[in-house]
């Protein structure tokens, strides 16, 4: 596949914001590590639990603002 193919479909913008995205987890990762000096594996779990409690948060509060959207 040559270049000019991948730019087309925009491959490469996907790419890029793959690579942006995992070195933001990382840092909030990272972070998390330092400031509780906990193992890299605990701090990864915390992370996942801090986005579990987001996403449950905002489809509570999108079910509370318009109950009746997704019937």
């Amino acid at each position: 596949m040559s270049n000019r193919a991948i730019f087309a479909r925009g491959g490469m913008g996907r790419l890029v914001g793959w690579f942006i995205r995992i070195v933001i987890y990382d840092i909030c990762i990272t972070t998390i590590q330092d400031v509780l000096g906990v193992s890299r594996f605990v701090a990864l779990f915390i992370f996942l639990g801090i986005l579990a409690a987001i996403a449950f948060g905002g489809y509570f509060a999108k079910q509370r603002m318009s109950p009746g959207v997704e019937d």
